[in-house]
């Protein structure tokens, strides 16, 4: 019987969950399987993958083989280089003490590494929410300047009636003389009559 480590999918749709498991090759991707060794969740940034090291370990060891994407799972949490060393232990390259030192400082540097992601991720987060906050103030002074202009007449309204005003009391003035003149005028022709 040929296994395979391989994904078996769960979830609703659009938000998918899998398993990963050991199953026959010949059974179906969400069917009967052996044993399950983790899940991985790809909706999460990093994505979350939780496995059963020992385990995935063991059934490759017995040669059981990872799907595509299983086979990047088992990479990154470190289960194909740990079978790796164990290889070049049997080979006699180096021993089993020098193998889990060597794996211990990968492990290390991958945790450095998807912990840099994270504070990376949380900065760019940070960045875009203040950003967002600058560009709502920015906004907002906007409309509040546009409600200001639209409640505020214009400039030149301003002055047209300003002048008008000024206008007034020189037009009454203007009238004043004319009618003042006028009846001076009238005075003078009934005098002559």
């Amino acid at each position: 019987m040929a296994t395979k480590i391989r994904l078996q999918r769960h979830g609703k749709k659009g938000k998918p969950f899998y398993y990963v498991v050991v199953a026959d090759s010949r059974a179906p991707r969400d069917g009967k399987f052996i044993e399950r060794i983790g899940s991985y969740n790809p909706n999460t940034n990093p994505a979350t993958i939780d496995l059963n090291f020992d385990k995935a370990l063991d059934w490759l060891n017995k040669g059981a083989q990872p799907t595509d994407t299983t086979r990047a799972i088992l990479s990154y949490k470190g289960v194909l280089y740990k079978k790796h060393l164990q290889g070049g232990v049997k080979k006699g390259a180096f021993d089993e003490a020098a193998a889990e030192v060597k794996f211990e400082e990968w492990l290390k540097g991958k945790e450095a590494q998807i912990q840099g992601k994270k504070d990376g991720l949380a900065q760019t987060k940070e960045e875009s929410k203040k950003a967002a906050l600058v560009a709502e103030a920015k906004k907002k002074a906007e409309i509040a300047a546009a409600v200001e202009a639209k409640n505020t007449p214009p400039a030149e309204e301003v002055a047209e009636e300003e002048a008008a005003e000024t206008e007034a009391p020189v037009a009454e003035a203007t009238d004043a003389v004319e009618e003042a003149s006028a009846d001076a005028a009238e005075g003078e022709e009934k005098t002559e009559e």
